[in-house]
């Protein structure tokens, strides 16, 4: 990621979510840990849209081994906000999601993370798993610059 703020038109997909009272902290701002709901949120969303994790049954579920968070406004309850959301790297068993965090409308990302998952064996949480056609094909659509 880079060191400057973001903006919408870095970001494939769009996830809508509201801000609650009970996510402000009693320094009058959203506590650090719910961007990470957030962060987290925006890649369930585009793994249960796209139609490839059906989270009950699915053979293969990714598993986070990595996350960070930089924060650069930022926001409180009541406000709304945008989760944008790209695929920075897809390897063999891993991806590296990015999201872009944009309060109300504001064009500047108030605050920018990545999630990175392994892929893996539902039934034995261990083993890494070749990343699935379908999550490939999924990926693409949020892919910016495609090689």
């Amino acid at each position: 990621m880079s060191k400057q703020r973001g903006r919408r038109a870095d970001y494939a997909m769009f996830v809508p979510i509201a801000t609650r009272w009970m996510d402000n902290d009693v320094y009058g701002h959203i506590n650090n840990v719910i961007y990470y709901s957030w962060i987290d949120s925006a890649v369930a969303r585009f793994l249960t849209s796209s139609g490839f994790l059906h989270i009950p049954t699915a053979p293969v579920i990714g598993l986070v081994v990595e996350t960070q968070c930089r924060y650069f406004a930022p926001i409180a309850f009541p406000d709304d906000i945008t989760c944008g959301l790209r695929c920075a790297r897809a390897g063999n068993t891993s991806v590296r999601y990015e999201v872009g965090i944009f309060r109300n409308e504001e064009d500047e990302a108030s605050a920018e993370g990545y999630l990175i998952h392994v892929y893996v064996d539902r039934a034995t949480q261990k083993t890494p798993t070749p990343l699935p056609d379908t999550l490939r094909t999924a990926l693409q659509r949020i892919t910016l610059n495609p090689s």
